[in-house]
């Protein structure tokens, strides 16, 4: 059975995924105690796991998901 593709996060793309947000803003968000915990610190930054990343927008930011929609 094959494995199960593996979708991952940066900062830019937490950041498009947020509607555009500032990289300071960003980085406020990426690092609050409720926001999920990287896999990797990579020397172009931090990565996350794209599932636990929409798991907390849904819970956090829920009219970000209302955007994507229209």
């Amino acid at each position: 059975m094959p494995a199960k593709p593996i979708s991952l996060m940066g900062a830019h793309e937490i950041r498009v995924r947020l509607g555009g947000v500032s990289r300071q803003r960003a980085y406020q968000i990426t690092t609050r105690a409720d926001f999920p915990k990287p896999v990797a610190d990579l020397a172009q930054g931090k990565i996350w796991l794209t599932e636990d990343v929409e798991t907390w927008m849904k819970a956090h930011r829920p009219a970000a998901d209302d955007a994507d929609e229209m």
